[in-house]
């Protein structure tokens, strides 16, 4: 590949990175994404014959990033505490209150209210694996240390996946002063329930 190649693949992936920064429901079209990358369709069909290989390369360049300070390795900081700080990073990236509103309308828009296209289904369906992958490395780091019992953490990290996803769109709806101590009891207890997962059987 060469240099101008290179370039214009990197352009690409940084327009579509930048517009699911900006908008985790954007629908990731060659169109608009050669929009924003500010090069034609056929250059962008060069480097990615379908939308889904575009989505998915760049979901796998925002999995390879790592967080910085991510909890998860400071281990002067008990496995559960851990883990809990690193779902509400989860959570604080939807925000409280009016935030909170405007991305499950979003979300609403984009995936509920009508019928998704394909390629929003696709660019949904991607960022879904994004985060069960994140919550997998998480508990993979957990496992080496021996906190986390051998299992299948797939099951475990999309059983994250629904706790987390409920969570958000509580914050949407009108909420009392206990609202964020039951959230923190939530997570608390599928934290724990994942760091004994399977003692009762054993």
């Amino acid at each position: 590949m060469t240099t101008h190649e290179h370039s214009t693949r990197d352009k690409i992936l940084i327009a579509a990175a930048t517009m699911l920064g900006e908008d985790p429901t954007a629908r990731l079209s060659v169109r608009a994404v050669a929009a924003r990358a500010g090069v034609s369709t056929g250059s962008l069909r060069h480097f990615f014959p379908t939308q889904r290989e575009l989505v998915d390369t760049v979901v796998a360049g925002l999995y390879d990033i790592e967080i910085p300070g991510d909890p998860i390795h400071d281990l002067d900081t008990p496995p559960a505490e851990r883990l809990i700080r690193c779902l509400r990073q989860l959570l604080a990236a939807i925000g409280t209150g009016d935030k909170a509103r405007e991305t499950w309308r979003s979300t609403f828009q984009a995936y509920v209210a009508t019928p998704p296209t394909a390629d929003a289904t696709t660019t949904y369906l991607a960022l879904e694996r994004l985060a069960v992958r994140r919550i997998e490395r998480w508990l993979t780091v957990l496992r080496d240390e021996g906190a986390v019992p051998a299992g299948d953490d797939e099951r475990r990290a999309r059983f994250l996946v629904t706790v987390v996803n409920g969570l958000a769109v509580e914050r949407a709806l009108p909420a009392d002063s206990t609202r964020l101590a039951h959230e923190e009891d939530t997570l608390r207890l599928a934290v724990l329930g994942i760091l004994h997962d399977g003692e009762s059987a054993a």
